[in-house]
């Protein structure tokens, strides 16, 4: 392909947040490196990237920065590639034989743009029915972190907690509503800095436009 014209395409890509896969994309070696590995070869990289933008690196303020940069990459933000670091959920059974909808709404995650590798802020509200299996609820909260600290496009990034939830649960009654602001739209490119995007994804009972209506009420609640 023309290098002019992968470039125009790689921008479009990039400004209208398409994806390729509800799945991260993943090489087959991704995991064969260590940590400290990865990070040792990024800090490199990042040291060059910094000196072709003209900064001095021998100031005191930036010459730690490739380092600081490469720690946070691996062990902090994009944490979630890393199936190692997966929370372990652990499923109790629903004694109280609670049979109405659970809601926990307000859950802030911080997730990466794939293609500007800029921050997504936002909050997510999760609610299910139980087919007679419970989670803890502090598990919800560490489910939407572990998929959000990744480079991400949001409408792949609810789709996997979504799947998730599902899987750990045991049902198709799940409903998750995400709504954040991308900083590659109010920090580059248009500039928006009022707009915020929103998905919804769900199944089971909540294809029914009043059960949807219950969990809409009971987030409204709490913003």
């Amino acid at each position: 392909m023309n290098k002019t014209i992968e470039k125009e395409l790689f921008e479009l890509i990039g400004d209208n947040h398409q994806m390729t896969s509800a799945e991260t994309p993943m090489r087959p070696d991704a995991f064969i490196k260590t940590d400290q590995q990865k990070m040792s070869t990024i800090e490199k990289h990042f040291h060059i990237i910094m000196e072709e933008m003209g900064l001095d690196m021998t100031d005191d303020s930036l010459k730690g920065t490739p380092h600081r940069v490469a720690k946070m990459f691996i062990q902090e933000i994009f944490s979630g590639l890393n199936p190692a670091n997966k929370p372990k959920i652990s499923v109790f059974e629903n004694s109280y034989h609670y049979d109405k909808m659970l809601v926990e709404a307000n859950i802030s995650f911080n997730s990466t743009c794939e293609h500007h590798f800029l921050p997504i802020i936002g909050k997510a509200h999760i609610g299910y029915v139980s087919s007679g299996k419970v989670i803890g609820l502090s598990k919800l909260n560490r489910i939407v972190d572990y998929y959000s600290r990744r480079p991400q496009v949001q409408e792949r990034l609810i789709m996997q907690i979504f799947n998730e939830l599902k899987s750990v649960l045991d049902t198709e009654d799940v409903i998750v509503v995400m709504e954040a602001k991308h900083l590659c739209v109010s920090s580059r490119g248009i500039k928006d800095e009022s707009s915020f995007t929103s998905t919804i994804q769900y199944g089971g009972i909540l294809n029914e436009k009043e059960n949807r209506n219950d969990f809409f009420n009971l987030i409204q609640q709490e913003k």
